[in-house]
């Protein structure tokens, strides 16, 4: 199997980046590695493809209306984004697969600090206590993905605390500082990725 090449973009404005994946896999060959984005967005509101609701409280902050999976979500500093540009078709990996794959990955990782990380059948992600944690949504064009997840890891939580997401209400969201987990985002992005690597090389 191929290498994956991470790239750490640090803080990014989102319009840019949603551009550069769409065209990185728009113009994927055979040949194109697999790459992962790490990253934290500048603060946005980006709505999922399913998705027509207004953030309300917050109109001071930028609303994008994306082409991934998922609902409402709000991006900001002090959340990791992991962006995976993978080919499924030659991993042999379908889209179900993939989620699972990055939910686990995430409640892994929650295991380490004593943490009990959940999934639900019917909202794409990772829950602690019911509070969504990781937000996650993909798209698929060609056999291959882009756009990922986010988690949440010590950020002001007010703009997703003050909106419901599309069809989910009364959803509640928490942080890793506020589960009494020290680590930097630096840290959590290191122990992520590398087991997400682990993963889609087996």
């Amino acid at each position: 199997m191929s290498e994956i090449i991470f790239r750490d973009l640090v803080l990014c404005e989102y319009l840019p980046i949603w551009v550069r994946m769409k065209v990185y896999t728009g113009n994927r060959g055979v040949d194109s590695p697999d790459e992962i984005w790490l990253l934290q967005h500048a603060p946005v509101y980006t709505q999922g493809q399913s998705c027509s609701d207004v953030p309300v409280g917050h109109e001071h902050i930028p609303v994008v209306h994306s082409d991934r999976g998922g609902q409402i979500t709000y991006h900001g500093p002090g959340q990791l984004i992991v962006y995976l540009l993978i080919d499924l078709r030659q991993r042999k990996i379908g889209i179900k697969s993939m989620v699972r794959l990055l939910e686990q990955c995430v409640i892994d990782y929650l295991a380490t600090a004593s943490i009990m990380g959940e999934r639900r059948a019917d909202a794409p992600g990772v829950y602690v206590g019911g509070k969504k944690i990781v937000a996650l949504g993909l798209r698929v064009r060609r056999g291959a993905c882009y756009h990922g997840l986010s988690f949440n890891i010590d950020m002001d939580l007010s703009p997703l605390s003050s909106n419901e997401p599309c069809g989910y209400r009364d959803l509640e969201v928490t942080q890793l500082k506020d589960l009494g987990v020290r680590a930097t985002l630096e840290q959590v992005q290191e122990d992520l990725s590398r087991r997400i690597s682990q993963e889609l090389n087996k």
